[in-house]
């Protein structure tokens, strides 16, 4: 009679444990999605302004610690090391959060199914988003 007990006290505790735990997941993808909310029309601006050759537009969406750190010759060569003429289309994967920075995997995608990768931190300067560093991602 003891061994039912428990095992229903038990059975009951791991549903609301597991519950809990779906509860505390939910409530954090939800919170994420509404705190990157502006930073996939940043992406299309960046991309739109060096599709266009706008490279001094692309660079000003970047904060002001990353043009300290990377200056415009080296953004330049950064781009142009990318062959990003190459890619048609963009895929953006799943936000992740570090330290209240957001990072976001972008795909480029070409023509031949080739991809690229990058890895773009996003900081909250005011209210709106910027580009605080852009990596090609470990694929």
């Amino acid at each position: 009679m003891e061994l039912g007990l428990v095992r229903e006290i038990g059975s009951k505790a791991l549903l609301a444990g597991g519950g809990a735990l779906l509860l505390y997941w939910t409530i954090t993808a939800v919170k994420l999605v509404l705190s990157a909310r502006g930073i996939n029309p940043l992406i299309k601006q960046f991309f739109t302004q060096v599709a266009a050759g706008r490279i001094d537009a692309a660079y000003l969406l970047t904060t002001k610690s990353y043009r300290q750190h990377v200056n415009r010759q080296q953004f330049i060569r950064f781009l142009a090391g990318l062959k990003l003429n190459r890619f048609r289309n963009l895929k953006s994967g799943r936000p992740r959060m570090q330290e209240g920075d957001i990072i976001l995997t972008v795909k480029l995608k070409a023509d031949n199914d080739e991809e690229l990768p990058l890895d773009f931190t996003f900081t909250k300067v005011e209210e709106n988003w910027r580009i605080a560093r852009i990596n090609p991602a470990n694929a």
